[in-house]
Formats: C-alpha cells, structure tokens, sequence
C-alpha cells in the first residue's frame, strides 16, 4: 500500500504539480512549542533583562551607595494576630520572591524527568555525574586557595551556574540547533542547583529549630497524601506550599527549599487525545447554550487536559525570568567599585578563589565528569552532544550568578561580601569570553570533524513508537534516505493544510529526505476527517493515495461524500469501485491502525512531526523544519 514519490530530479516518479513557497513564519508555527523550548526562550530573553538589572545595581551602589543600603535595609513585618513574620527587604527579596525562582526550576526539573531526556532513567546518570563534577572540583580549588583562613567557610559560593545568563550566552556564541546540549546543560544546573539548595540548609542555616523543621517536612507529605487522592484544586497546594514556607522560615532553614520541592512534586505528562476529547465536548455544549455554569465546566475541563506542571510553567514562569530574578540581581549585585577596592580584591582569597574556580573547575569538572562516566560505562553513557560542545558547556557553567550571591550574602559580611560579589562578576565576564573562544575555535575545524565535535555519536531517544514500515506506510521520496519526516496529519485540520506547501517546499530542497503520512483524523472538531482519511485509502487501493492526498489538501473545504467521489472522477479513479469502498468503509482499518501507533507516540494533534524518530517541537515553516532536517542528516552521517 505504501508508494514511492521522489520529488524533483529523483528518478521513478513525477510530482503532480510544483511546491508552493510558504511565508518565511507564520503566527500558527510559532506557537506550536515544547515546554523545554518555551523555557530555553524565555530563559535566553531574560538574560538580558538580568545584565541589565546587574549594571543598574552596580551604577546605584557606586552612585549612591547610602540609599543603595537604605532600601534594601528597611525592615517589613507580616502581623496576623499575635503571629509575625519580620524581615529586611533585601531579605523577603531573598528568601520570599526567590522561592518562586526556585518553584519554576523544580518544575522544569520534573518535566525532563517525566517527559524529557531523564524519562530514560539510565540517561541521568551523565548529567548527574557532569554536575557533582562541576562542583566538586570548584569547591576544591576554593578551598585549596582559602586553605587556613575563615574565608574558607564560604566555598558554597563557587559552584552553581546561573541558568538564565548561562542560556542566554549560550544562544549567541554557541551552535545553532543544539537543543540537546542545551537541555543537558540545563539538567546538569538543574543538579547543582539541588545541591546547592541542600547545602543552602544544611551549612548555612543556622540555629535550627527542629519542631518547625519537622512541621515543614510533614506539610511536604501532606502534599503528597493530598495529590494521591484526586484533589486538583491549586488553592490547596497554595495555601499548603504557604505553610511549608513559614514552617521553614521559623526553622531557620532558608524557605526557598519549598519552592523547588513543590516544583519536584508536580507532575508533567502530554495532553491525552480523550482529554482533549471531552474538552471539546464540554465547549460544544457552552456554544450551544452559553451559560456560566457550562462555561465553567469547559474551563475545567480545558485546563485539566494540560498537566499542572505545564500550566504552572506558562504561569509563573515569565514572572520568575523577567521580574523577580532582575530584582533579585538589582538586590545582590550592587558593590562598590574603585582602583583601591579591585586592587585589593583580586589579591584576596575569596576573590581568586571564586574567579579561579568558576573560570578553571567548572569546565574541568563538567567535561571531566562526562569523559569518567563515558569511560566507566564503556562506552554506554555519552554526552548527548560532542566533546567541544561538552568543554563549551562546561566553560559557559562557569557564569554563576544567582545562586552564588545568595549564597555569598549568607556565607560572607562586610569586606568579604564584595569581594565576593566582584568574584562572581568577574568570573561570569571571564566564562563568557572563555566559551566565546572555544566554540570559534571549533567553526575552524574542517567540517566532519566539527560536526562530530559538535553533535558527538550518541544515541537518541525515539519518540516515534512504531516505526516507517515500506510494506504498509505511504512514503513520499527515496525508500533509502538519511533522513525521515513522518507526519500526523487531518485532512480537515487547518494547521495541517498551512504545513502541506512546506513539506512540499522541504522535498524539493531536499532530495534525501523520504516523507510519511500517517492519518489522525480528529473527528470531535473535524467532522469529515474520517471519512477523508478513508477515501485516501480508497484511492491508495487504486495506486493513487499521494494525487488524492494533493487533491484534498488543495479542496479542505469540500470533503463531503459527493465530494470525495468527484475528486476521484478528476483524478481518473473506477468511481464506482472507489464509493463502493467508501461504503463499506474499506480503508477505516488502516487509518485505525495509523490511530493506534499516534496513541502509543502520545500524539493528541495535528500536524505533529517526527524527524529520524525524534518529535520536532517548535515552528514547522521551511526555515525551522530545514535546520532540523539538516541536524538530522549529520548526526546521520556520523552514525553511518
């Protein structure tokens, strides 16, 4: 049943009629996104907004350090009844608002966990390995260069990479479609940023109460018993992640810990078909009778088809980047800088120590992590990008920002606490430039081996369940080539219409690209999918599946029984044969089949793509499809 279609100067078979030119980007394609690459973009966007919080603390302090001080000094206090909570601005910034950074870096940490690279359990092993590394080795070096004096107590100062500047430096000096060395490099901060938090509590929480301690841990467990019996209502999780909060704040352990542990136990999962089933169902009924009480039931019912863990993301995560991260730098960063002030700083331990172990440790400690893991597993654990992209990664880790000056403003007063913030702006300056020479310096490398430098040979992870079988699929272009795009698509699906001149413009640029179409129908929003996906087949019975696939792409709008029959008399079809079939519904078992694989890949839309067996998130017009069919052809070559 399947056919062959090469395009263009292919030898075998002719293309009906030319690829039409889709816009250069479309509002639909943008989007279409992955919660990874929403968070790598806002991530990215924010380091600006960051650097320039940063140079506005640094201008504030130099300018007028005294109201600098004044404001962040100034006391707040909570009163409910005879309860309080007291702190400094500087200090609700710090423990308050950050708590929420934290939040959205455990939901991001779970989301790789339950739907990302992590999902292949043994793939944490790499990451896991790389980030203890690109700390250990850093808190050595600082407290080889502090050994004997009291600075040394600070070396949790040295060691966790800001996650927002590090991907953002990433995105102008690093490779482009390298979405996997950027989520490994988010994984592997998202373990020191673990780390960092537990040794937040364990070395530099002081004076520890253990009943409010014990009461903070029993609030996590209540999060936990409540989620296991059904209760989705975020109130709850509000009010309940409020009292974990306050419990650690009277403990004396830094409150931020919940933020990230709440994030931990949110879970991620795709939108399920059934769930968007009876979403749309609920919206039908609100159209066809618009009440409140229908309209809240559709909300429900809309929201609930998207996993918390992603709803929260969309929510808090703009806010986290753009808002509280910039005034946490404006808070933190500000130090007064002079000749005397960094003459003396760069002669201090804390300083060199800081600079010396960023700029030198992390790149030393994350690639040297990765090379002892790929070794002792013999092969069987690789970073999933290669070795120059790997040393680049490590070298950009060394930008640590925010979790560095949180630590330093608990670990370090006075003197000693500039000096360490002049360590860790320094060393960010020093890493920037540092990951800058290391990724030009592979551009120079003749292009094979760049191309391995830069994607290495590890295996990926396959998200299409069932793959291209010749026998049974429809296949456009060589049965051989390198590089394989198979789509799910609805014939009625406007999305899908808007993507089929790509896939046109794609074959004809390419001539190694083969091209699968698999149906998924969506009859709940698409009334005569069903039905088109079954003439298609009645066509394909006829060996003209891809001029009747053409056909009803170009008339999406005339899909009805008579319709399809009149396509097929255009096409030059036995119509008597063919609405005999549509009769007898000849071709509902193979859509069915198409139906089943899509349920076992969590497909729950259209169109949606797989490269190589890798899901394509992200815009589908021609510029963003051709960098990620061009990806795929390298890492191709290499593994040939």
């Amino acid at each position: 049943m399947a056919q062959a279609d090469p395009v263009g100067d292919n030898p075998g078979v002719t293309e009906s009629r030319p690829a039409a030119t889709a816009p250069d980007r479309t509002a639909w394609a943008r989007s279409l996104q992955t919660p990874l690459r929403k968070f790598l973009r806002t991530q990215t966007g924010s380091a600006a907004v960051l650097l320039g919080a940063t140079l506005a603390a640094l201008a504030w302090a130099n300018a007028s350090p005294a109201s600098y001080q004044a404001l962040w000094q100034t006391e707040l206090s909570v009163h409910l009844g005879a309860a309080s909570l007291s702190q400094d601005v500087h200090g609700w910034v710090n423990s308050g608002l950050m708590t929420f950074f934290f939040f959205v870096v455990g939901l991001e940490a779970r989301r790789e966990f339950d739907m990302g690279e992590l999902r292949e359990r043994s793939r944490m092993a790499l990451p896991l390995v790389a980030g203890l590394g690109g700390m250990a080795v850093p808190i050595a070096i600082f407290l080889a260069v502090n050994a004997g004096q009291p600075s040394a107590h600070g070396w949790g100062t040295a060691m966790s990479t800001d996650t927002a500047f590090a991907l953002g430096m990433l995105a102008l000096a690093g490779p482009r479609s390298q979405d996997r060395l950027r989520t490994f490099l988010l994984t592997f901060a998202v373990v020191d940023d673990l780390a960092a938090l537990a040794i937040i509590a364990l070395a530099y929480s002081h004076h520890v109460s253990l009943p409010a301690l014990l009461a903070g841990l029993a609030t996590f467990a209540a999060v936990i018993v409540v989620r296991a019996s059904g209760v989705h209502r975020g109130l709850v999780y509000a009010a309940l992640g409020f009292v974990a909060w306050v419990a650690f704040f009277s403990s004396g352990v830094d409150p931020v810990v919940v933020g990230l542990v709440m994030g931990l136990l949110t879970q991620a999962y795709p939108a399920a078909r059934s769930d968007l089933e009876r979403a749309t169902e609920k919206f039908r009924l609100f159209r066809e009778q618009p009440t409140p009480e229908l309209a809240r039931i559709a909300s429900i019912e809309l929201s609930g088809s998207i996993s918390p863990n992603e709803r929260l993301q969309e929510a808090f995560h703009p806010w986290t980047s753009y808002l509280i991260v910039p005034l946490f730098a404006l808070a933190n960063a500000g130090v007064r800088i002079s000749g005397p002030v960094l003459a003396h700083a760069f002669t201090s331990p804390v300083t060199l120590g800081i600079l010396i172990a960023y700029v030198v440790g992390k790149p030393l400690g994350i690639a040297g992590g990765s090379w002892l893991c790929t070794v002792a597993s013999r092969g069987r654990l690789q970073p999933p990008a290669g070795w120059a992209a790997v040393t680049g990664a490590g070298t950009i880790a060394g930008i640590g920002f925010t979790v560095s000056l949180l630590i330093a403003s608990l670990a370090f007063r006075g003197p000693q606490l500039a000096e360490a913030k002049i360590g860790v702006l320094s060393a960010a300056l020093c890493a920037a430039a540092l990951t800058w020479g290391v990724f030009r310096i592979t551009n120079l490398f003749p292009k094979r081996l760049r191309i391995r430098a830069l994607l290495g040979t590890s295996s990926v992870i396959l998200d299409l369940a069932v793959p291209v079988d010749p026998r049974r699929d429809h296949i456009r272009g060589p049965h051989t080539a390198p590089v394989t795009v198979v789509e799910y698509g609805d014939f009625e699906c406007p999305y899908c219409g808007q993507a089929e001149p790509v896939i046109r413009e794609l074959l004809a640029d390419f001539g190694d690209v083969r091209y699968v179409w698999r149906h998924l129908p969506l009859s709940d929003v698409h009334p005569h999918a069903q039905l088109a996906a079954e003439a298609a087949e009645a066509a394909a019975a006829q060996d003209a599946f891809w001029e009747m696939h053409d056909k009803l792409f170009e008339h999406q709008s005339e899909l009805r029984p008579a319709d399809l029959v009149r396509h097929a008399a255009d096409l030059g079809l036995d119509t008597e044969r063919f609405a005999r079939d549509l009769r007898k519904h000849a071709g509902a078992g193979w859509v069915a089949e198409d139906v089943d694989t899509a349920d076992l890949s969590t497909v729950s839309g259209t169109p949606t793509f797989f490269i190589n067996g890798q899901r394509h998130y992200g815009a589908y017009d021609i510029a963003t499809l051709s960098a990620a069919v061009r990806a795929a052809r390298a890492r191709a070559a290499i593994a040939g």
